[in-house]
């Protein structure tokens, strides 16, 4: 079992960026995939970007995923925020094997932090 802790969120203008930290209580890097997913309220959890256990991480659009397997922690950065990009945002881990694909379902995810708010305004 692990515990997930977000931080990193806040409030930023349209235009800027924040970089998300999903913090493990033990090893993430190598052991799950790891997801990053955005919920706004009364709809249901959208995926935004995943990394697979033992794959380097990778950049999908706005989002690119980066970790610190020291710290095990894993990132992801959004760029060009946008005012619907306020939501609050959770990452998940996964229990697979190595070098599969990393779920898109939130289905698919053993476990969640309590998630971190970001909003985008002016």
């Amino acid at each position: 079992q692990v515990q997930l802790v977000e931080s990193g969120g806040g409030t930023v203008h349209p235009g800027g960026s924040l970089r998300l930290a999903c913090v493990g209580s033990t090893d993430i890097s190598d052991t799950y995939h790891i997801g990053w997913f955005r919920q706004v309220p009364g709809k249901e959890r959208e995926g935004i970007h995943c990394i697979s256990r033992g794959i380097s991480p990778t950049v999908k659009g706005r989002f690119s995923i980066s970790r610190d397997m020291t710290k095990n922690t894993l990132f992801v950065e959004i760029n060009a925020l946008k005012p619907e990009d306020t939501t609050r945002y959770y990452c998940g881990a996964a229990r697979a094997p190595p070098v599969t694909a990393c779920p898109t379902k939130d289905s698919d995810y053993d476990y969640w932090g309590q998630g971190t708010q970001v909003t985008v305004s002016s």
